[in-house]
């Protein structure tokens, strides 16, 4: 059996992505519907970017973090999902020993990106609700700025780690990957090496990326709560449960799939399972973030309509 490393990695020209169902009338149903709702992913988020671009009511802390949000899903879902919609058309499905790096290094930039984000929108709701009078100061711009590039910096640096050590190990044919697109767990499968140390390595970044800004939410919306529970009014309540509502909804459905499968050992690797997992937090999610923010928020919803009635009156 023939093995590659990272010093004869050129030998390699290409692994083999065995994706979904190999019936021909699956594939293309799964075709159809994956396509739609990336284009509906990209339609949503791309909508959000937009409103809160013309709308200058929407020129908030709260909004910058969400058109960040906005565009880190849209790069997020297009990381993974033609390459997944081409190898449904096409039976070769096959990609690059490069084309694999480039895009687990860029899927896991933004992931990381999108877990950190969530931790900001926390801090960012948790001083609006917990201390109104200082919001201005404690969440201003150059701060905004600053948090925001520390999120890139960290995002960069996580997925260097991690796409460094998963592409150093030596790997073994068949080159068959057992996903629709190059994630470490299913990468690390093909190692003819012993991969305890990635194992190791994986929980403990899958601690400092996910678990500890998870913490982090988790601290921000206990403070929130207790905060919301000592108003007297029973609209100011209200209206701060649903100012957190869509936040803790997307919190939820992505950080459970991916600590599912990030911090689990590699023992429980379980191939069609992951396969749904990622599909969760990297389609899914993205899918819903637009839906849930624009249903449950009567900004966005004022800056469409605003949009709309710009337009009617114009013609």
């Amino acid at each position: 059996m023939q093995c590659f490393g990272r010093e004869n990695h050129s030998s390699v020209s290409e692994f083999i992505l065995l994706g979904f169902s190999r019936e021909s009338q699956v594939r293309m149903a799964l075709f159809t519907f994956f396509l739609l709702l990336y284009l509906i992913t990209l339609l949503g988020n791309g909508l959000i970017i937009t409103l809160i671009y013309l709308d200058s009511h929407l020129h908030t802390p709260m909004y910058f973090f969400l058109s960040i949000l906005s565009l880190v899903d849209m790069s997020y879902v297009t990381t993974t999902m033609p390459q997944m919609l081409v190898n449904m058309v096409y039976p070769r499905r096959t990609i690059s020993w490069g084309a694999c790096v480039a895009q687990m290094f860029t899927f896991l930039v933004l992931g990381i990106a999108e877990c950190v984000l969530y931790a900001i929108m926390a801090y960012d709701r948790y001083v609006a609700i917990c201390f109104p009078l200082h919001y201005t100061l404690l969440v201003s711009r150059p701060i905004c700025i600053k948090m925001v590039t520390a999120c890139w910096s960290i995002s960069i640096a996580g997925a260097l780690i991690y796409t460094v050590f998963t592409m150093r190990l030596p790997y073994c044919g068949p080159h068959k990957i057992n996903h629709f697109f190059c994630e470490v767990p299913a990468v690390l499968k093909l190692a003819c090496a012993d991969t305890s140390f990635n194992d190791r390595l994986d929980f403990i970044l899958g601690f400092i990326l996910l678990f500890v800004p998870l913490s982090l939410i988790l601290a921000s919306y206990v403070c929130i709560f207790a905060s919301i529970l000592r108003n007297r009014s029973f609209q100011g309540r209200l209206k701060s449960f649903s100012t957190c509502a869509s936040h803790v909804t997307v919190v939820t459905m992505f950080y459970g799939p991916a600590m599912a499968m990030y911090m689990r050992p590699g023992s429980w690797y379980d191939p069609e399972r992951d396969k749904k997992l990622a599909l969760f937090y990297n389609v899914v999610s993205a899918f819903l973030n637009p839906i849930i923010y624009s249903l449950r928020n009567r900004d966005v919803k004022g800056a469409f309509l605003k949009v709309l009635g710009g337009r009617g009156s114009a013609q």
